[in-house]
């Protein structure tokens, strides 16, 4: 039984763990790779800590030679703060549970566009602001889901806009800007609670009775 530092090839898939071992299972520091059959090199995919055979504490994980995430695992899943890079160029630094965003991070698109707030299972949730490049705008406000329910735009860099609108926004002054946002946001979820009151029934032993 592996125990201790060393090296396994498996033969058949090409693939190979050179690291620490716990009882046969991969424990410690470690680094992962798959060998690429038109090149016969060896490509990292993964290198950091395991527990327990699964990836699990700190580590990098790689695609065609460049990392892909970086940063905390949990069993075998991105889970705790890590940065995220998309093929598209698109950047996500934050909070991760399960593999998904969740929690608090910010979002940067290779377009130069921004997100940064509060997520649940992968999509915008809560409190955010998303600034609009082209245009050198900021929207403040309350997402659910992804789609963005209520809030504010203001000007936001729109000197240095490339497609700036033609006008700027007019300030104006409400008395409490943060007070009209709680209220559209508490009515939004006051309607949501009552559709979703709608389609439950009151008493299921009654009905299955």
């Amino acid at each position: 039984m592996k125990h201790g530092k060393g090296t396994q090839v498996w033969k058949k898939s090409g693939a190979t763990y050179n690291g620490e071992w716990k009882f046969g299972k991969y424990d410690g520091r470690g680094s992962y790779s798959t060998l690429v059959p038109e090149t016969k090199e060896y490509a990292k995919k993964y290198c950091g800590e395991w527990k327990n055979g699964k990836k699990h504490g700190y580590g990098t994980y790689f695609r065609n030679g460049s990392a892909v995430y970086e940063g905390e695992w949990s069993e075998d899943h991105r889970s705790g703060l890590g940065r995220m890079y998309d093929k598209s160029g698109d950047i996500y630094e934050g909070e991760w549970m399960k593999d998904k965003k969740h929690g608090r991070g910010i979002m940067r698109f290779a377009n130069g566009n921004w997100y940064e707030g509060s997520w649940r299972d992968g999509k915008k949730n809560g409190n955010g602001k998303f600034f609009y490049a082209d245009k050198g705008q900021l929207y403040k406000g309350f997402w659910v889901d992804g789609v963005a329910k209520c809030g504010t735009v203001s000007d936001f860099g729109r000197d240095d806009a490339p497609t700036p609108t033609k006008y700027p926004i007019p300030k104006i002054h409400l008395a409490d800007m943060q007070l009209v946002l709680r209220e559209a946001k508490s009515t939004y979820l006051e309607q949501e609670d009552d559709h979703h009151d709608s389609t439950h029934p009151e008493n299921v032993h009654d009905e299955m009775a």
